[in-house]
């Protein structure tokens, strides 16, 4: 039940984010939703082999290079979502971060933690 509540959690954001920011576009919620499931899965897939192959570079930039990667996971979300289009990589970046601090201020809200 947790799961779920976090997934439409995150489509709310995403829906509320796509609407506020110049350069992302959803569709419509069955959309959000599967960028959301989407999200979840290269975060759990993919994101620590890029953590792990770019360990160096996050190092040395004290985890700034951690940004880099989320952007990456939202535009790699944007290739296999049709309906979730991104602009660019910058774009991408905002996103990530508004999303990210988003999700963390819901979450505190409601008790909810990880």
């Amino acid at each position: 039940m947790k799961l779920i509540l976090r997934i439409l959690v995150t489509a709310l954001l995403v829906m509320a984010i796509a609407y506020l920011m110049k350069g992302v576009i959803i569709d419509e919620f069955t959309t959000a939703l599967t960028v959301a499931i989407v999200l979840g899965l290269l975060n759990f897939f993919v994101k620590p082999i890029l953590v792990l192959f770019t360990l160096p570079v996050t190092f040395f930039t004290l985890g700034l290079f951690l940004l880099v990667i989320n952007a990456v996971i939202i535009l790699l979300c944007d290739e296999f979502v049709d309906g979730f289009s991104v602009s660019s990589f910058w774009t991408a970046m905002l996103f990530s971060i508004i999303l990210s601090l988003s999700q963390s201020l819901v979450y505190q809200i409601t008790g909810d933690t990880k």
